[in-house]
């Protein structure tokens, strides 16, 4: 027989799981994985902008960021659930398995949204607070609601949300968005489209099932192939741009080259081979392609102030 005492303590550790799951919930809910690269991205920016800021403001404003693309991610997924039951990748989420209530993803992700604009607006400065409500706003009316579930171009055009993060680092420092920032986004913007087919390359049945028209599933493998080296190339270009401005130094421009080879290589071998089984090394690649620019102007922003 169990006694009173142990009773008590298996409730309240019962408990204690409880609310460790629902804290796993809401934090899958904000997508971390998407969000640790707009963190990183966002932090190049504030980094490489002109002028001084405090680290403190600095931390308040990557927060910030990072909070509203958190909670960009959980209204998608408000949106999204009756899609992402019919995809292998994401009929696990919370709201697609019945873990969580589709109205608490919402108001949460409402909630923080609000709460990070107006943290940005009260503590670094205007300009960035309404990049960041722009951001949010894009991303979930322009590209969630209006682009995914309508046209093959969903993420060439949506994609410029999530391009904004190293715009809103470089405000959150200046007041402006110069020349440089302007160069950080043109970056990520071309980039994601080659990025996002390649994973639609190698998941186009979990598209096809949830009725997405993404490019492979509208206009077949060969065509897609062929407009992810025609970004892949556009996105090279774009990586030149911050030496050619002088925001950047060899080191970058080398090792910019040196990636840009590598992609391209890689892109242009799957679109000769037709070779579908590489989109997934692809699509992780460009991963490691995209940190590792940005790596690089840390890197090499570091070596000309230090010489």
């Amino acid at each position: 027989m169990v006694s009173p005492t142990n009773t008590e303590e298996d409730n309240v550790t019962g408990q204690h799981r409880q609310l460790r799951f629902r804290i796993v919930e809401y934090a899958i809910i904000l997508k971390p994985r998407v969000m640790s690269l707009v963190v990183f991205t966002a932090w190049v920016g504030l980094m490489l902008a002109p002028g001084t800021i405090n680290m403190m403001t600095a931390a308040i404003a990557v927060l910030c960021i990072a909070i509203g693309a958190g909670a960009s991610g959980a209204i998608n997924m408000w949106y999204d659930r009756d899609i992402d039951q019919h995809m292998i990748r994401t009929m696990n989420r919370p709201l697609p398995a019945g873990r969580m209530e589709p109205w608490k993803a919402l108001v949460f992700g409402i909630i923080l949204s609000i709460g990070s604009v107006i943290a940005m607006d009260a503590w670094v400065n205007q300009t960035a607070a309404v990049l960041l409500a722009s951001t949010i706003l894009y991303y979930v009316f322009i590209y969630t609601v209006w682009l995914k579930r309508r046209t093959p171009h969903n993420i060439v055009i949506g994609g410029a949300s999530g391009a904004l993060p190293p715009v809103i680092g470089w405000a959150a420092v200046t007041g402006d968005v110069g020349v440089g920032a302007i160069a950080l986004f043109l970056i990520i913007f071309l980039w994601t489209p080659p990025h996002t087919w390649a994973l639609a390359l190698f998941r186009r049945q979990d598209y096809e099932d949830a009725a997405v028209p993404m490019l492979p599933v509208v206009a077949g493998k060969e065509v897609t192939l062929r407009y992810i080296v025609i970004y892949t190339v556009l996105t090279i270009i774009a990586t030149a741009i911050p030496f050619a401005i002088g925001m950047s130094g060899w080191l970058y421009g080398i090792g910019a080259m040196v990636l840009g080879f590598e992609f391209l290589r890689r892109a242009a071998k799957m679109q000769k081979e037709a070779d579908e089984d590489a989109a997934r090394p692809l699509f992780l690649f460009s991963i490691l392609y995209l940190f590792l620019i940005f790596l690089l102007l840390l890197a090499d922003r570091a070596v000309m102030t230090f010489i």
